[in-house]
């Protein structure tokens, strides 16, 4: 019986890596829906707006869901506060403050770094084991999305006035999800992902939205001027690309670890430039391709080793 328990997640891990798949092209279409609302709205409005959305679309699921909200204790709390500090208060603000330095190419291009951090400190911190296909699959994914982003825009190389603390900032967005993907494990096995997001977001929102205030960036009036266009970026940024998105992504970190959950982040910018050549007419050309083959040849070798060793068994 043993050599079939073994063989079980070959199949089993098939709808994870598809939802995690899913989950890039989300966020891939954040960066279109961003680049929509770019002229419309303060940075930090927007993400405030963006996250509050978020909390109503949580909040409505659970409620028709007939899901209570669960009471999590004084540690849980504290530990919960700390993940809607970093994954979603931190991150936004090094995010935004950060394209004031630098363009987003090369913010994308920091940001593709995300494997290679979730997948070092997995093993520097959690003992995680980092075969020599997983660190391959890693480097593959970091120069896959590498030559997507320089394809597209070659001069973000170029070092501009101050962008060094536009870099610094951007490291802090990976800083920020690192910590809100490594350290969310006890909190997904105690109180299970949808919780663990719901109350994420919103004690990252209530961050968000205290800090908007205080910066006098809430604008009522830049809402009333959204035209139809505009408003349905703001729910896809909210309700797709926040809520739904990180559920599915607790979630597959919960079922196969950061590391091989955090790989898929490199389709991020392939995913970006797909829907600009689809959505704003953007050019693709064939270094883009070849960028987008590199990435998914690392994120299969990331994920090989555990089929092999099943394989093996039977």
């Amino acid at each position: 019986m043993k050599p079939l328990e073994q063989a079980v997640p070959i199949s089993s891990d098939l709808p994870v890596y598809l939802k995690l798949a899913m989950v890039t092209m989300i966020w891939g279409g954040t960066f279109v829906a961003g680049r929509i609302l770019a002229d419309a709205l303060a940075p930090m409005f927007a993400a405030s707006l963006r996250f509050l959305l978020a909390s109503i679309a949580l909040l409505a699921f659970l409620g028709l869901a007939g899901i209570p909200l669960a009471r999590p204790s004084v540690k849980q709390g504290l530990q919960l506060a700390a993940l809607g500090f970093f994954g979603i208060f931190f991150y936004n603000l090094c995010f935004f403050y950060g394209l004031q330095y630098i363009n987003a190419s090369r913010a994308s291009l920091i940001v593709a770094l995300n494997p290679a951090v979730i997948g070092l400190a997995s093993w520097w911190l959690f003992k995680e084991r980092l075969s020599r296909l997983k660190v391959a699959g890693i480097v593959l994914c970091i120069g896959g999305a590498g030559l997507v982003i320089v394809s597209r825009d070659p001069s973000l190389l170029q070092d501009a006035a101050q962008g060094w603390i536009g870099d610094l900032l951007i490291l802090g967005c990976v800083l920020g999800w690192g910590i809100y993907s490594l350290f969310s494990k006890k909190l997904n096995d105690s109180l299970g992902p949808l919780q663990t997001v719901t109350w994420s977001i919103l004690l990252g929102t209530l961050m968000l939205c205290l800090t908007c205030a205080a910066a006098g960036e809430i604008r009522v009036e830049a809402l009333r001027a959204l035209d139809m266009e505009q408003w349905l970026s703001l729910l896809y940024l909210g309700v797709l690309g926040s809520a739904l998105a990180y559920i599915a992504w607790y979630d597959g970190i919960r079922r196969i670890g950061a590391t091989r959950s955090g790989v898929f982040i490199a389709l991020n910018p392939l995913t970006a430039v797909l829907l600009g050549a689809l959505l704003l007419d953007e050019r693709l050309t064939a270094l883009m391709c070849v960028g987008g083959g590199v990435i998914l040849l690392g994120i299969f070798l990331c994920n090989k080793p555990l089929a092999r060793s099943a394989q093996k068994a039977i």
